[in-house]
């Protein structure tokens, strides 16, 4: 089941900033909670669905019907039973949308009303104070809430919890660069990471050696005489190389550790985060790789053996099978970064 994401746009930002806000909203989200004052903004912006405030009741339109009127939402605080009966004899009234509070005890109260009130046509949507208790509340229980509504202060921040939040919603570019070296280079440390997932063909992670170039490696997917697949696993290459993570950062692969996350990346550029379970660093012998798009030339360094492959066009390839002319996918990043954050502006030159 899909489940919705509401970013609540706050009064006090400027105009601009509401502005880029909406926007990025209109592509991302399922709809915006503003302030009265912010309403023709959010329409303006195509932003769908809005829900305001007026007269201490809490409304809902659709900005993209013209003939759209108002309905009734309503916000529960939850900090009793009397609160989530509150809550469900909204449900029952037909009030569509139901957002939740719980400033104390955050999963019980939850269980308790989407055990009662999953059937119905209302949805609940959980106020979340941070992308972790947003998770959360869409996995209790098993069946979740219907959605989540999250502050977000900038752009960047709805883009992280539609990438959290709504595997798919996502999408980054992808280039096919040809490969023009491929050496041996002896022995060096290496990384592999174990999510708590189980991939597909395609799937992987984006890196490289220098954060303006990463390659998507799969992970170890596929059926081969002497070892079992371990669909779980990138084996990720150099200790050294940056990784894509959540949020449009990079790490290093040396500071990846269990319950952290990375980004998992398909062939056609969709995204979703992935918890680590494990992270192993092992001395291996290693392969370069470089390929060149747009007149560039871009590197990575990965363990010389037939299970880690690159991602190619049509399917993918064992970095022990490439050769130059082949053609891999990659993605095109800043190079500018500041601890992993992308520097619009700043003079960088990696090789």
């Amino acid at each position: 089941m899909d489940k919705q994401l509401w970013i609540r746009v706050p009064g006090s930002l400027d105009e601009a900033s509401k502005r880029a806000l909406l926007a990025i909203c209109a592509g991302l989200c399922d709809g915006v909670m503003v302030d009265h004052g912010d309403l023709n903004l959010a329409v303006e912006a195509g932003a769908g669905r809005i829900l305001f405030e007026e007269d201490g009741e809490i409304r809902l339109i659709e900005s993209t019907r013209e003939d759209s009127k108002p309905l009734r939402a309503v916000k529960v605080t939850v900090r009793s039973r009397s609160d989530e009966v509150k809550a469900l004899e909204a449900a029952r009234m037909g009030i569509p949308l139901i957002l939740v509070d719980c400033p104390d005890w955050k999963v019980i109260p939850l269980e308790n009303l989407i055990a009662e009130a999953h059937d119905g046509h209302a949805k609940l949507i959980a106020i979340a104070g941070s992308l972790r208790d947003a998770e959360t509340a869409l996995e209790t229980l098993e069946l979740g809430v219907d959605g989540v509504l999250l502050e977000a202060r900038s752009p960047g921040d709805v883009a992280l919890a539609a990438e959290s939040l709504k595997p798919g919603a996502t999408r980054i570019p992808l280039a096919e660069g040809v490969v023009k070296r491929v050496e041996a280079l002896g022995k060096g440390a290496r990384v592999c990471v174990d999510t708590c997932d189980l991939l597909a063909p395609g799937m992987g992670c984006l890196v490289g050696s220098t954060s303006s170039g990463l390659f998507l490696v799969e992970a170890e997917v596929h059926e081969n005489p002497h070892v079992e697949p371990r669909p779980f696993r990138v084996n990720a290459g150099s200790i050294s190389s940056y990784i894509l993570a959540p949020g449009g950062k990079t790490q290093y692969l040396s500071e990846l550790k269990a319950g952290g996350r990375i980004l998992i990346v398909d062939r056609e550029g969709y995204t979703r985060p992935s918890i680590i379970g494990r992270v192993k660093i092992e001395v291996r012998p290693l392969t370069i790789v470089e390929a060149e798009e747009g007149g560039e030339t871009f590197k990575v360094i990965l363990q010389n053996a037939e299970t880690i492959r690159l991602v190619t066009p049509e399917g993918s390839k064992p970095v022990s099978e490439l050769r130059p002319g082949d053609k891999v996918l990659l993605h095109r990043g800043e190079g500018g970064r500041h601890f992993g954050t992308p520097v619009p502006g700043e003079t960088i030159i990696e090789r």
